[in-house]
């Protein structure tokens, strides 16, 4: 099948079409890749501005003044132990006999 000289202004026409087309989907592609960067950029800098929440050091110096009286926050934290300690004694039933009887048949 030959190709006639109508067809093939027709082919050459379209050839600009074609070939803006295909610019365009590689030009896409390189936006598409470059927003992703962007994006992972902006995520990493979010992450290095955030703050993060400490560990609880529990009991350490900061509960404790320079003349060594106990601060406010000290205290409240003392009244927590000693009812957390409070309800596990109450949690617990105990033997009266514990500890006051020794096995020596071995």
């Amino acid at each position: 099948m030959a190709i006639q000289p109508l067809d093939l202004q027709i082919m050459f026409n379209q050839l600009d079409s074609v070939g803006k087309t295909q610019a365009s989907q590689r030009e896409g592609l390189t936006i598409q890749q470059t927003l992703q960067n962007l994006q992972a950029q902006e995520k990493t800098q979010a992450n290095i501005q955030a703050v993060n929440e400490s560990p609880d050091t529990g009991d350490g110096a900061e509960g404790v003044n320079d003349r060594g009286a106990r601060s406010q926050n000290g205290s409240g934290r003392n009244e927590k132990r000693k009812n957390k300690q409070k309800n596990e004694e109450t949690r617990c039933s105990w033997d009266p006999r514990l500890g006051k009887n020794v096995d020596i048949s071995g």
